[in-house]
């Protein structure tokens, strides 16, 4: 039985190497002796199979009459799913503690006052970790999920009703909500927000808003930790037909949506950052660099977002400054960035408002030995600080 992964997996961009401590594949023959490796490339049928998937999936997308039933009250959908399974379904996400080392340092006892808030809660598998490990009794945990059977079980949770130290408020509030923060929170009031696979269960047209209030938040420093699903992950492969609401946007059967990102979309670096142009190169491949449109003296707003999270949702861990993608995979340029964010959010402050700290991709090989299969993974994972002016 191996030890548990102390490192990271996410491969930064500009870092030639991957952290140290990753599982890597170097004897193809030994590929069922783990259950997971990490920054494999993918085969080199891969471009035909996305290809194939995601043209049958163009021909029978959901039809234009349902895509505004699916869109209005996405909270009743994830409030279904919770109702569905109970919190026992959910892992709880240890991993954070490797990718992100400031929410550790938040929970020691000479950290001193600190606020933390997780956006999306789930049934709370990333503050329970946090709380357990608590030793700091000024860190104050914020839970908001816009589920109300989600934030329940948060609150049911022997955790939440005796924390060990510091405290813990969950409520239900909507990420997109046009009324601002929640109840109770005081603008510029929190140190770092977390977002586990958030943004992708939002509209497109949702990310402005959410972008807006997550800004509204946080002190000016403070950070956003943030890991969702990579473009052309399995997940989005498997989609069979009448799931595609639009371009990498879907329903699952349960209703409830999902976007996949492309690295520099999920990162939004071309809309919230300090960064003008992003390059990123490997070994046989040169992406177009994606511009980001100036800030003119008045730039307009946009939309934002939020999510619950899965147990199929198995990630890794990550280190500083945004990430390289694995050698040998076949990239398109920015026709693959969302029309969004080609042009200023709507409802949201003009850009840009972070500096990106971290834009990774964690690219998994999982292996199921029983079955022989083998299961690409794809992640994007980042870290933005608001920036002081």
């Amino acid at each position: 039985m191996s030890a548990a992964k102390s490192t990271s997996s996410v491969h930064n961009v500009g870092v030639d190497k991957p952290p140290f401590g990753s599982r890597f594949l170097v004897d193809e023959s030994q590929v069922w002796s783990q259950n997971a490796w990490d920054h494999v490339p993918p085969p080199d049928d891969q471009a035909d199979t996305i290809n194939a998937s995601l043209s049958k999936q163009r021909l029978a997308p959901v039809p234009d009459d349902d895509k505004a039933k699916y869109n209005e009250k996405p909270a009743r959908h994830w409030d279904n799913f919770y109702k569905m399974n109970s919190s026992n379904f959910f892992r709880n996400r240890k991993w954070l503690h490797n990718e992100f080392p400031e929410l550790v340092h938040a929970t020691q006892p000479e950290a001193g006052p600190m606020t933390i808030a997780e956006v999306g809660c789930g049934a709370g598998n990333s503050v329970f970790p946090l709380l357990a490990s608590n030793k700091n009794p000024d860190l104050q945990l914020r839970a908001y999920d816009y589920s109300h059977h989600a934030v329940k079980l948060v609150q049911h949770n022997e955790l939440y009703i005796s924390p060990p130290a510091g405290s813990i408020h969950a409520a239900v509030w909507d990420l997109t909500s046009p009324e601002g923060l929640p109840d109770g929170m005081e603008p510029e009031s929190v140190d770092i927000v977390i977002l586990v696979f958030v943004f992708s269960a939002l509209h497109p047209g949702e990310w402005g808003r959410g972008i807006a209030n997550i800004h509204s938040m946080l002190k000016p420093g403070g950070l956003v930790v943030m890991r969702d699903y990579g473009r052309h992950d399995l997940t989005q492969l498997r989609f069979k037909a009448g799931r595609l609401l639009d371009e990498n946007f879907y329903i699952r059967g349960d209703k409830t949506r999902v976007y996949f990102f492309e690295l520099g979309a999920k990162a939004l670096a071309a809309q919230i950052t300090d960064r003008t142009t992003e390059e990123i190169e490997d070994d046989s491949t040169q992406l177009t660099p994606i511009a980001t449109p100036e800030p003119p003296q008045s730039r307009g707003a946009s939309a934002a977002p939020q999510e619950p999270s899965r147990s199929s949702d198995v990630p890794s861990s990550g280190p500083e400054s945004m990430s390289t993608l694995a050698p040998g995979t076949n990239f398109k340029t920015d026709s693959e960035i969302h029309a969004n964010l080609s042009k200023p959010l709507a409802n949201c402050p003009p850009h840009p408002l972070f500096a990106t700290e971290q834009l990774g991709v964690d690219r998994r090989l999982l292996i199921n030995r029983k079955r022989q299969l083998k299961m690409y993974r794809v992640w994007m994972q980042g870290k933005f600080r608001k920036l002081t002016t």
